[in-house]
C-alpha cells in the first residue's frame, strides 16, 4: 500500500484503499482546487489530515482551518469570486453557523466555481441532532450531488467541481458519516497537467461590475432570477447524469411480467434510493426472492432532482418505493411531481415515524422493505448475540487525566445546590454525565454565554433574599469559534453570569487542531491570540487564571467569583492530556506512569468512582477499588479526591 501523501500525488492512474474521505482530496488534486478551507468537525476532519500527509512544499493548493464555518465559507467564496476554484468543508450543523453567507451563494456569478462538502449525521453519530441539509439546498437553490461509497465520493466530487466551474456557482456534496469513513478500494485518473495549472475559468476573475455581487433590494430579482435559471439547466444535465443509474430487476430480464397469486400480472414495482441507503438496499435484495427483485433507479442529483427520468421511471411502474434517510426530502417531490404529470402510480413513502430517525443500516433497510413488500422481501431474523463477543454498551467519558475532570470536581465543590450551570459544545459536555452533572442546557457552539446571560436576566430570586447565580462553561477552541460575539454582549450589557473557561490548548474533541491561541495554525507558526488578552481587548476586568489540577485554588477562585457581580472569568487551564501523553510517548526513554491504591488506607468510600468518575478505577467484588494501569496514566490529579489519602504514586513516569 502506497503512503497516503504519494498516493495523493501518484501521477498516473492506479486503484488503492482509501477511505472517503481521503479519496475526497485525490479528487481535489485532480481537478486542480486552488483553495481549500474548514472548521474541524466529524465526520469530515479526516479530509484535512489527508492534505496534512502531503507535503507543504508539494502541495498543489491552500488550505486552512478558519475560525468558524461561516469565516471558512467566506474565505472560499472570497477566493472563487476571484476565478480561483474552492472546497469548503465541514459537519452537518456547522452550516447553521455559515448559514448567513451560505444561502446568498447561489445569487453570485462565482468565476472559479465553488463546492461545499457538507458531512451529515443520520443517527449522531457526533452531532447534537440528525439535521438534513438537503432543505438548505431547496431553500437556497443551490444543486446538491450525493454519493452512496467512497468510490463515488471520490467521483461526485470531481463533477461537482466541473459543475460550479461550468455554471460559476456553488455546488453541495452531501456526504453521510458512513460514506466519509467508508474504506474501499478506490479506481483513481491519472493526474491531468492542465487542470494542475491552475485558473481553471475561462470566464476570468473578479466580476468589473460590482452590483453583480451586491444583493440589494434593487438587485435581488434578477440575481434570484438567475439562480432559478441555473436550476432549470441543471435539471436537464441531471436527467443526462451518469450519476444517476437504473438497475433492472426481475422483470426485465424474465420473458414477460411475473404472475401474482390468482394468475394476474403482479404489479410492477420500483424503487428510488439516493446516498448509503442503496448499499444497505443491496444486501436486502440478496436476501430476496431473485425472480422479484424490483427496478432501483439511483439517485446521484438530488437538487435539482432529474424529474424527466423520475417520471419515466414511475409511468413504468405501478408501485414505487422511495427509501431515503431522515426526511422526506425526494419523496415530497416525486409525489408533487407524479400529481402534475397525472400519474397513477402508488408511491410509498415513509411508513411511520422510526423510517424518519437514525441510519438506514442494512437490517433496518430490511424491515422498511418487507413492511412494503413482505412478498419480495422476507423479514430479517434477529442476530444472536455472541457470549463473550459482545462488546458491553458504556457511554461516553472523559480520557483519563483530563484537566476538564478535575476542573468540574473542583467546581462542584465550590457551587451551592441552587446554582445553575449552562453547558456548551466540546469535550466539556462530557461534564454533564453522572457522576459529574456539569451543565443543564446546551443548544449549539457558543450559545453559554448569552443563554446564560437570559437566566441571570430573569429575576428569581431565592428563598431569604439571596440571588440565583450562574455560572456557564466554554471551551478555548469554541472561545474562538463563536462566543465573542455573546461576551462583548455580555460586557455592554452588564450581565451578572461567571465564565469558566476550560482551556487546554487545543481543539481536542475533533483531532487536535490548533486554534487561535496555540502559536501555529495548520501550515507553520502563526501569531498566538491568548484568551486572557482577547477578554482584556473586549473589556473584560475580572479574570482569575489557576491550573485545572490544583482543585482547591480552583474551587476557592469559583467561590469568590460567584459571590461578585458582572461579567467575570475563571480560566481552569490545563494542557489535553490525551495529546500529552501521545506526544510523551514518542520520546526516547518514555515509561508508563500509573497511580495504585494503598489498600491498607483505603475506607472504601469510593469518591475516586462514584464523585470523581475515572475510567481508570473499578471497584470489584469485595468492595476494594483497583486501578486499571492500560487507562492510567499516573497524571494524579485523582489523588486530591480521596479522603482517606488511599491513592499514590506508582512507578515510571514521563
Amino acid at each position: 500500500m502506497k503512503r497516503l501523501g504519494d498516493m495523493l500525488l501518484e501521477p498516473g492512474a492506479f486503484s488503492e484503499i482509501a477511505i472517503g474521505n481521503a479519496a475526497l482530496v485525490r479528487a481535489m488534486v485532480e481537478s486542480g482546487v486552488e483553495i481549500v478551507t474548514s472548521y474541524p468537525g466529524s465526520p469530515t476532519p479526516e479530509i484535512a489530515e489527508a492534505i496534512r500527509s502531503i507535503p507543504a512544499e508539494r502541495r498543489p493548493f491552500r488550505f486552512e482551518f478558519s475560525t468558524n464555518e461561516k469565516v471558512a465559507t467566506e474565505v472560499a467564496f472570497g477566493a472563487a469570486l476571484d476565478g480561483r476554484t474552492s472546497v469548503v468543508f465541514f459537519k452537518s450543523v456547522g452550516l447553521n453557523v455559515a448559514a448567513d453567507s451560505f444561502v446568498q451563494l447561489p445569487l453570485m456569478d462565482i468565476a472559479g466555481g465553488m463546492v461545499i462538502i457538507l458531512g451529515d449525521d443520520p443517527g449522531a453519530n457526533s452531532s447534537q441532532n440528525e439535521q438534513d441539509n438537503r432543505h438548505y439546498a431547496l431553500m437556497s437553490y443551490m444543486p446538491l450531488l450525493e454519493p452512496a461509497s467512497a468510490q463515488e465520493a471520490y467521483e461526485t466530487l470531481k463533477v461537482a467541481i466541473r459543475t460550479a466551474r461550468a455554471h460559476r456557482t456553488a455546488v453541495i456534496l452531501r456526504l453521510t458519516t458512513h460514506v466519509c469513513h467508508m474504506k474501499g478500494l478506490i479506481s483513481f485518473a491519472a493526474l491531468d497537467k492542465q487542470a494542475l495549472a491552475g485558473s481553471h475559468n475561462s470566464g476570468g476573475g473578479f466580476l468589473p461590475v460590482a452590483s453583480e455581487c451586491i444583493p440589494i433590494a434593487a438587485a435581488v430579482f434578477p440575481m434570484k432570477r438567475r439562480a432559478l435559471e441555473r436550476l432549470a439547466e441543471l435539471r436537464l444535465e441531471a436527467d443526462a447524469s451518469a450519476l444517476n443509474s437504473l438497475m433492472p430487476g426481475a422483470a426485465a430480464r424474465g420473458p414477460g411480467r411475473i404472475q401474482a397469486q390468482g394468475g394476474s400480472p403482479a404489479p410492477r414495482r420500483g424503487i428510488i434510493v439516493a446516498g448509503l441507503p442503496w448499499l444497505s438496499l443491496r444486501d436486502a435484495m440478496e436476501a430476496s426472492a431473485a425472480e422479484g427483485r424490483p427496478d432501483v433507479l439511483k439517485l446521484g442529483w438530488i437538487h435539482p432532482l432529474p424529474t424527466g427520468l423520475i417520471a419515466r421511471f414511475l409511468a413504468d411502474h405501478d408501485e414505487v418505493k422511495i427509501l431515503e434517510e431522515l426526511d422526506p426530502v425526494i419523496e415530497t417531490q416525486v409525489k408533487a411531481l407524479a400529481f402534475d404529470a397525472g400519474l397513477h402510480t402508488r408511491i410509498l413513502g415513509k411508513a411511520g415515524i422510526e423510517e424518519e430517525l437514525g441510519e438506514h443500516t442494512p437490517t433496518k433497510v430490511a424491515a422498511i422493505m418487507s413492511d412494503a413488500w413482505p412478498d419480495l422481501f422476507p423479514m430479517p431474523a434477529a442476530r444472536p448475540a455472541l457470549p463473550g463477543r459482545m462488546a458491553p454498551s458504556r457511554p461516553a467519558q472523559l480520557c483519563p487525566g483530563c484537566g476538564h475532570r478535575s476542573a468540574f470536581f473542583a467546581v462542584k465543590a465550590a457551587l451551592g445546590k441552587d446554582d445553575i450551570t449552562v453547558a456548551d459544545i466540546g469535550c466539556h459536555t462530557l461534564g454533564h454525565l453522572p457522576p459529574l452533572r456539569m451543565g443543564r442546557v446546551l443548544l449549539s457552539m457558543g450559545h453559554a454565554v448569552s443563554t446564560a446571560s437570559g437566566l441571570a436576566l430573569s429575576g428569581r430570586d431565592l428563598p431569604g433574599g439571596r440571588k440565583r447565580r450562574i455560572a456557564f462553561f466554554m471551551g478555548d477552541s469554541t472561545f474562538f469559534h463563536a462566543a465573542l460575539p455573546g461576551i462583548v454582549n455580555a460586557v455592554y450589557n452588564s450581565h451578572d453570569v461567571l465564565m469558566i473557561l476550560m482551556e487546554n490548548g487545543t481543539t481536542a474533541m475533533t483531532g487536535h487542531q490548533d486554534h487561535p491561541a496555540a502559536g501555529r495554525n495548520f501550515n507553520g507558526p502563526a501569531a498566538a491570540i491568548p484568551v486572557r488578552k482577547a477578554l482584556e481587548g473586549l473589556g473584560v476586568d475580572n479574570i482569575r487564571e489557576v491550573d485545572a489540577y490544583k482543585q482547591d485554588e480552583l474551587a476557592a477562585a469559583v467561590r469568590s467569583a460567584l459571590d461578585e457581580t458582572g461579567f467575570r472569568v475563571v480560566i481552569a487551564k490545563h494542557p489535553c492530556m490525551l495529546k500529552f501523553t501521545k506526544a510523551a510517548r514518542r520520546r526516547p526513554g518514555f515509561k508508563p506512569r500509573h497511580v495504585t491504591i494503598d489498600q491498607a488506607a483505603c475506607t472504601k468510600a469510593h469518591a475516586c468512582v462514584s464523585l470523581f468518575g475515572c475510567p481508570s478505577f473499578q471497584v470489584v467484588k469485595d468492595g476494594r477499588v483497583s486501578v486499571e494501569r492500560e487507562l492510567c496514566i499516573g497524571d494524579g490529579s485523582c489523588k486530591q479526591t480521596c479522603p482517606s489519602g488511599a491513592i499514590i504514586d506508582g512507578e515510571g513516569g514521563f
